[in-house]
């Protein structure tokens, strides 16, 4: 009995949505056709094609925008992971207040200037250790690595110690260091990477 009663449910279901759901794309071949019969003046004509040209750069900003905040968000959580759960506890509001904003600028930067943005990735994971990489922006089609995130311990005497957040660019072999900026930690040596 609790089959038919599925079997009626779905029917009944079929019966009241049918009609509702129309594919898009038949939609656009139709919408085509029809505004070419109706549209009769010149202004008509340059309306639409401004309104579509509007809309398609858009979606295209649009696209572009949402994978820079993935590859922002995915920068984050890649930076945190190399702090450690006793870092973060530590530095985690002064990261995020004064060093991030800097390395979402420079990926903005490499999202906006690069011709196909999708080919832009993360590809390094953090260091452990006492080693330097946070991680590394590639372009995943060439493998050619574009950007180097780095952050190096700094014992400054009479000072206590410091994480220095830098960058390095393909530009020139990945040989200057370009200054993000520094976060203090206290007198005492603070605890390995991912510790």
């Amino acid at each position: 009995m609790k089959l038919w009663w599925r079997r009626i449910a779905v029917v009944f279901i079929t019966i009241l949505t049918l009609g509702i759901y129309s594919p898009t794309n038949l939609l656009e071949v139709d919408a085509d056709k029809r505004s070419d019969s109706n549209i009769s003046s010149s202004s008509d004509i340059e309306t639409a094609s401004v309104l579509k040209e509007t809309t398609q750069s858009y979606i295209v900003e649009d696209a572009r925008q949402a994978y820079l905040k993935h590859l922002q968000k995915e920068a984050k959580a890649l930076s945190l992971e190399k702090f450690g759960p006793k870092i973060t506890d530590k530095v985690e509001g002064e990261f995020a207040a004064v060093i991030f904003p800097q390395m979402e600028t420079m990926l903005a930067d490499l999202v906006e200037h690069a011709e196909a943005y999708q080919d832009i990735a993360i590809t390094e994971k953090p260091s452990k250790g006492y080693g330097e990489r946070m991680f590394n922006v590639s372009n995943s089609h060439s493998g050619e690595t574009l950007v180097k995130f780095h952050v190096r311990r700094e014992n400054r005497p009479l000072e206590g110690h410091y994480f220095h957040f830098h960058y390095h660019l393909n530009a020139d072999g990945f040989q200057k260091h370009y200054p993000i900026g520094d976060i203090y930690w206290d007198r005492n040596t603070p605890p390995k990477w991912k510790a």
